[in-house]
C-alpha cells in the first residue's frame, strides 16, 4: 500500500515522469507489494520552492537540477533488508535511464495499517 509522491523542479516531460514512476513501481512490487497497488504524484516545483544542499552529505559531484525526492509511504512492518532491496532495485533502474544517484533523494515514512481508506471511507486492514 505505498503512497509515493516524487518531487523536482519544473520541466520534466511526461515521458520522464512516466520513466521515473515505473522505475519506482517495479522496485516496490520487487519487494511484494502487488502490481495493481500504484499511487504515484508528482510535484513539480519552481526553483525557488525546491531549497537543497547541493552536497551534503560529504558528495563529490553534488547534486543537479535533476535532483529528485522520492517519498515512499508504507505501512508499518517493511524491515530494513526490504528497504535496503527497494533502494538497491530502485538506483539501478533510474542509472538505466542515465540518472546520477547524487540526484535521488529517498525518504521512506511508515503508517499503521488502520489509517489507510482506499475508497468510500472504509479501512481496508484492521
Amino acid at each position: 500500500m505505498p503512497l509515493i509522491t516524487i518531487t523536482s523542479l519544473k520541466g520534466r516531460s511526461k515521458e520522464e515522469k512516466q520513466k521515473i514512476g515505473e522505475a519506482i513501481h517495479e522496485a516496490i512490487v520487487e519487494s511484494g507489494v502487488p502490481p495493481e497497488d500504484r499511487f504515484q504524484r508528482f510535484l513539480d516545483l519552481d526553483p525557488e520552492n525546491l531549497l537543497y544542499d547541493r552536497y551534503y552529505p560529504n558528495l563529490e559531484k553534488g547534486r543537479s537540477e535533476n535532483f529528485i525526492i522520492i517519498e515512499i509511504l508504507l505501512s508499518v512492518g517493511r524491515s530494513v533488508k526490504v528497504k535496503r532491496k527497494i533502494l538497491e532495485s530502485l538506483i539501478t533502474k533510474l542509472k538505466e535511464q542515465s540518472f546520477d544517484p547524487e540526484d535521488v533523494f529517498v525518504s521512506f515514512q511508515e503508517t499503521a495499517w488502520e489509517n489507510w481508506s482506499f475508497a468510500s471511507g472504509e479501512i481496508l486492514h484492521i
